[in-house]
């Protein structure tokens, strides 16, 4: 039998043709798109929860503080007014007593003793710097210009300024009252009210309205959070300015009259620019210096650095009386939808933007209101359960989860 050899096969190597290399850059594409959103999510929830530790860090430290002193450091303390450029004139905040109870040992040394070197850190002065420091918003200070980490949360972009004071984006809660709530009734020499001839201006006049858990020029005790530790805010998060001038968060309108008027007013006052949510109109008076900024100067204890209050909810606006006064000053964050709270039990809450804030209409707790100073001493919050959160012996009842 005779076998017959099968022609030989001859295999052509095809690659792509163009339209299956456009299926497939397309479906790239697509799961590109599909993919990118979780990543940045995924990138965003790592940064919201080191943001996280960073707070529970603080509140250990804060606790660690009133274990050792049995009080919270003071916001607004420091040493008396002497002039510009020799002591801070009581304007330090709470962030600088508590740097040897979060490992900044090192800071803490060269703030509490003299120190004896220009903002380069390595040419002599003299003489030095007093101990605990110059103003807090000394630019040639070198301990005011450190910026430690752990005061700052990853998710702001804002970035330190060569020669500024360095940036914190956590505040001391000072409850839900704006009256006299900058200086509490003490002077920047240490005098009080009443020794200064202002009656009216007494410590015990204005501390009714000292409602929250810090309190400027006083110290404060944990046995004084009469409505429990875990149901009373000590810090919330203060997003950094980032120069956006008319952003509403960062930027504080100036209002003389803010005390007076009810939280809800800059809503139709012409205020806020109707065509752009999240900014002031061109036609606002701000306070647009960035280093006023709220989330600059770490070491300042004034209200518009480092303290916020529980009236309007989260990423509200701020107005502020003047420069460095007392006003409304609103938790905020670079968060969506919410800021991280530190509760007095060292816990750390995520508190939404839609949490209940009561009567917005309500003038907020002092003196304007008619009929009686006393209003607000002891008074339930007007401004629903954020209200009730910020203040540390009202008596009022969380039944709400938040």
């Amino acid at each position: 039998m005779t076998f017959t050899k099968p022609p030989s096969v001859r295999h052509v190597n095809r690659g792509f043709t163009l339209v299956e290399l456009l299926v497939v850059i397309a479906i790239i594409g697509v799961l590109v798109g599909l993919l990118l959103p979780a990543v940045q999510s995924a990138r965003e929830a790592a940064r919201r929860m080191s943001c996280s530790n960073n707070f529970k860090q603080i509140g250990l430290g804060l606790h660690n503080y009133e274990s050792a002193y049995g009080r919270l450091p003071m916001n607004s303390g420091g040493t008396k007014s002497g002039g510009s450029g020799t002591n801070n004139s009581l304007w330090l905040s709470w962030t600088v007593g508590v740097l040897p109870f979060i490992e900044q040992q090192g800071l803490w040394e060269q703030i509490s003793n003299p120190y004896g070197f220009e903002r380069d850190r390595v040419t002599p002065i003299s003489p030095p710097y007093p101990p605990m420091g110059p103003p807090p918003w000394e630019e040639f200070y070198a301990p005011w210009l450190t910026q430690v980490n752990g005061y700052r949360c990853p998710s702001d972009p804002a970035t330190l300024i060569p020669g500024k004071v360095a940036f914190s984006n956590y505040a001391a809660c000072a409850g839900d009252a704006i009256k006299e709530q900058h200086h509490s009734g003490i002077w920047h020499d240490g005098r009080t009210g009443s020794e200064g001839g202002w009656s009216s201006w007494s410590v015990e006049n204005v501390g009714r309205w000292g409602r929250g858990a810090f309190h400027a020029r006083h110290f404060t005790r944990f046995r004084d959070f009469q409505d429990g530790l875990s149901n009373t805010i000590m810090c919330g998060e203060n997003a950094a300015d980032i120069g956006q001038q008319r952003e509403v968060i960062t930027t504080c309108l100036l209002d003389s009259e803010v005390e007076r008027r009810p939280p809800n007013y800059y809503e139709t006052s012409g205020a806020l620019d109707a065509s752009r949510p999240g900014y002031w109109a061109e036609t606002a008076t701000l306070d647009d210096n960035i280093n006023h900024g709220r989330g600059h100067r770490w070491s300042d204890g004034r209200p518009q650095s480092s303290v916020i209050v529980t009236i309007r909810p989260p990423n509200s606006y701020n107005v502020v009386e003047a420069h460095g006064s007392r006003g409304l000053l609103s938790a905020s964050s670079r968060h969506v939808g919410g800021v991280h709270v530190l509760m007095g039990d060292g816990a750390v809450r995520f508190i939404t933007e839609s949490i209940d804030a009561g009567d917005q209409s309500h003038i907020p707790y002092g003196e304007p209101n008619p009929g009686s100073t006393g209003l607000g001493a002891g008074e339930p919050s007007p401004y629903g359960l954020w209200g009730a959160l910020g203040t540390k012996a009202s008596h009022e009842v969380i039944a709400q989860e938040f």
